[in-house]
């Protein structure tokens, strides 16, 4: 057993104390400050806690109760966990390890917008709560997040990354990687807290560098752009153009008129 499934161990195992008094348990799991679901024999969701609604940003919680239920959610059918979650309303405690929350299902689901997150990461224990005859009364998730990615961080993770291999050529694999989302939706993420595709930052970036190298009289443009690990012809000297409005050869020009000037 590992230290996760020890402290949901330590966790879950109060829970079973309080067989008989229904009423003290929906309170203490109320204010639990981890997100808890609870569901009937059936599957059907009786109880959700405040942390829940909060790490969901879900108003209400009879969106959920009486209408969620655990065997019909059509993401833990395509993960195949059915059969696994089964054996928690049979009386075995589950354990789930590093489960991605379906973040855009729920959104869908409950009509939220805006979530904090763009990725969470879980650890999920499944257990039963038993009645005084020892027979399965009620089945409670406790949910724990691993690892929560809310995109902002993220992205600077990836500008950083960028930032750290502009001398090489652009990977978005890569790049997306250092995020740790897929390639698409980085793409879009990145767009969102920048207004620049991943791409257009690392040429801007490769260009600002350039311009630096420019300055150094000592370099000729040819060997500016070759410090760089670019080629001085007619495509790369129109990039720069495209990004400072000027040529290579009239920004360096400029840069000298204005260091005479200021002699």
């Amino acid at each position: 057993m590992n230290d996760s499934d020890r402290l949901h161990n330590n966790l879950t195992e109060p829970f079973q104390s309080f067989s008989g008094k229904e009423e003290l348990l929906a309170r203490i799991i109320e204010f639990f400050p981890y997100p808890i679901q609870v569901y009937d024999t059936e599957g059907t969701s009786v109880l959700v806690n405040k942390a829940l609604l909060s790490e969901y940003h879900v108003s209400d919680p009879d969106l959920i109760v009486g209408k969620y239920n655990i065997f019909k959610d059509p993401y833990i059918i395509a993960l195949g966990q059915i059969p696994a979650i089964k054996r928690a309303f049979r009386g075995e405690t589950v354990f789930f390890h590093d489960i991605k929350v379906p973040l855009e299902d729920i959104a869908e689901r409950y009509g939220i917008r805006d979530l904090d997150a763009k990725a969470i990461y879980q650890d999920i224990t499944i257990f039963p709560v038993f009645d005084d005859e020892k027979r399965v009364k009620y089945v409670v998730a406790f949910l724990i997040n691993r690892r929560v990615y809310k995109g902002k961080d993220e992205i600077e993770k990836a500008k950083e990354y960028i930032e750290n291999h502009w001398l090489e050529k652009f990977d978005l694999n890569e790049a997306a990687k250092a995020a740790c989302f897929s390639r698409a939706h980085f793409t879009k993420l990145f767009k969102k807290h920048t207004g620049i595709t991943p791409h257009e930052y690392y040429i801007n970036y490769k260009i600002n560098k350039l311009k630096e190298k420019l300055l150094d009289t000592n370099l000729s443009i040819t060997q500016a752009f070759a410090v760089c690990n670019m080629e001085y012809n007619g495509h790369t000297a129109g990039l720069f153009r495209e990004k400072t409005g000027v040529s290579p050869s009239d920004y360096r020009k400029a840069l000298k008129d204005t260091a005479n000037y200021k002699k």
